[in-house]
C-alpha cells in the first residue's frame, strides 16, 4: 500500500526467497504451518494504521458501555449465561477492511470485532521471518504503540498468565494440536514457557476446582487461557467435566460470555462513520432495497461459515422467526485490490490486535490477503499472494 516499498519488494521477490521464508517461519515456531501464510508482508503507511487504532479503541470502548452490555445479556445462551464480573475482555480484536474513497485515499471499514483471542503468539514469529528471509528495512516496525519485542513479550506473558506459573495456567482448546491455529499454541509456549495447553475434554472437575494430567500427576488450574470456540464445541458435539465458563476457583481470560457480547451482535449499535450499516433480522419489518448491497451472516459462526454474499428476498424469507434473531444483514463493504502483486491487485484485512489486562492496549495488525470474494480458505484455492501475512507501520 506504500509504493516505494511495494515496488521494491516486488522487484527484489523470487520464489527461493519465499521457501526459505517458509523454512525459516516454521523454525522459528517450531512446527508445521497449518494455514496458508502469503509471499508478502503488508506495508501499512502510518496514517492509516493509526486512523485504525483510533477507530478500534472507539469501537471497543462503545462495546463495554453498560447501556450497551445490558442488551448484550440476551446474546448470550443460557448454557454460558453465568456470573461474569469482569468489566470489559482482556483479549479483543477489530477487523478492517482496506478501501478506497471516491478521491483514492485508503479508509479502513470495519468488518467485524470480537472478544477472543487471536494468534498473539505467531504474528512476531511471522514478522521476524519476513524480516529476515526478504532483508526488509530493520527501521520499520510490525508492533504499534513503540513497543519493541521485549516490552511486548512481557506484555504478553502478564495478559496470559496473570501472576500465576505457567503450569497453572492452561491454554485450552478443543484437541489443540489438531487446530488449524496450533501454530499460535506453538509460539505462545515461547512468551510462555512452561503454559500447558490441554484439551478442553482432559478437563476434570472436583467441587469448585478444575485439575488436568501431566507427567503423570494432577495440577490444579488457577488460570484458563480460554481458546475453546463455542460453535466448534457445539459442533462436535462434546460433553465436558465442567461448565466452560462457569464459577469455578479459576480465573477466566475470557469466559465465553465476551465471546458473545462483543460479536457480530454488536455492530448495529456502533456509532461511527466506519460502521457500515447493519440489522439482526428480527429487527427488519421488511428488507432493504437493492439486496445485493448486502451480505447475510450467522452471528455466531467461526472462520467465514455460513456468510452469504449474494442475498435474496427469498433467502432471507426461508428463515423461521425463531431464528431470525440469530441473522445478520450487514451493508457489503468494497475491498479494493490495494496491494499490488506482479500479477494483479490483492484485497487486504487488517486486524487490529488489542490487550486488555488493565488498559486497552494496540499492538499488533494481522493482515489477510484475499482475491476471492471473501477472505476465507475456500475462496483463495489455488491462489498465490493469499493467506495470513504481517505488517511493517511505514512513517510519514
Amino acid at each position: 500500500m506504500v509504493p516505494e516499498f511495494r515496488d521494491r519488494f516486488n522487484r527484489r521477490f523470487r520464489a527461493a526467497d519465499y521457501e526459505r521464508f517458509l523454512g525459516r517461519l516454521e523454525a522459528e515456531v517450531g512446527a508445521p504451518i497449518t494455514f496458508r501464510q502469503a509471499e508478502t508482508p503488508v506495508f501499512v503507511p502510518q496514517s492509516l494504521a493509526q486512523q485504525m487504532v483510533a477507530a478500534a479503541q472507539e469501537l471497543l470502548a462503545q462495546s463495554v458501555e453498560p447501556a450497551y452490555l445490558k442488551l448484550a445479556e440476551q446474546a448470550i445462551p443460557p448454557a454460558y449465561r453465568v456470573e461474569d464480573p469482569s468489566r470489559h475482555p482482556t483479549f479483543a480484536v477489530v477487523d478492517f477492511a482496506v478501501t478506497r474513497d471516491d478521491a483514492g485515499a485508503l479508509v479502513p471499514k470495519l468488518i467485524e470485532l470480537q472478544g477472543f483471542p487471536s494468534l498473539y503468539g505467531y504474528l512476531p514469529l511471522s514478522a521476524r521471518a519476513y524480516r529476515d528471509s526478504f532483508g526488509i528495512d530493520a527501521g520499520l516496525p510490525y508492533l504499534l504503540g513503540g513497543l519493541d519485542e521485549a516490552r511486548y513479550g512481557a506484555l504478553l506473558r502478564r495478559t496470559i498468565l496473570g501472576r500465576h506459573p505457567p503450569e497453572r495456567v492452561v491454554l485450552l482448546e478443543i484437541q489443540p494440536w489438531q487446530q488449524k491455529t496450533s501454530p499460535d499454541f506453538h509460539s505462545v509456549r515461547q512468551y510462555c514457557p512452561g503454559l500447558a495447553v490441554v484439551c478442553a475434554t482432559d478437563v476434570k472437575r472436583r467441587g469448585r476446582r478444575l485439575w488436568y494430567r501431566a507427567g503423570g500427576r494432577e495440577i490444579p488450574i488457577a488460570r484458563i487461557y480460554n481458546r475453546v470456540i463455542v460453535d466448534d464445541l457445539e459442533r462436535r458435539g462434546l460433553q465436558l467435566d465442567f461448565q466452560l465458563g462457569g464459577d469455578y476457583d479459576v480465573e477466566w481470560a475470557d469466559r465465553p460470555t465476551w465471546y458473545f457480547r462483543i460479536s457480530k451482535f454488536t455492530l448495529p449499535f456502533l456509532r461511527h462513520s466506519l460502521v457500515p450499516r447493519a440489522w439482526r433480522l428480527s429487527e427488519l419489518d421488511r428488507p432493504p432495497p437493492q439486496l445485493e448491497r448486502y451480505v447475510l451472516k450467522p452471528l455466531f459462526s467461526f472462520a467465514g461459515a455460513g456468510v452469504q454474499v449474494e442475498v435474496s428476498a427469498e433467502m432471507l424469507a426461508a428463515i423461521a422467526p425463531a431464528q431470525r434473531a440469530n441473522y445478520l444483514l450487514q451493508e457489503k463493504v468494497d475491498y479494493a485490490p490495494v496491494l499490488c502483486a506482479p500479477d494483479g491487485g490483492v484485497k487486504v484485512e487488517l486486524r487490529v490486535l488489542c490487550l486488555w489486562p488493565d488498559e486497552l492496549i494496540a499492538v499488533a495488525l494481522l493482515p489477510r490477503l484475499s482475491r476471492g470474494a471473501m477472505l476465507g480458505v475456500d475462496f483463495n484455492k489455488g491462489k498465490t499472494w493469499v493467506g495470513s501475512s504481517a505488517s511493517f507501520i511505514v512513517p510519514g
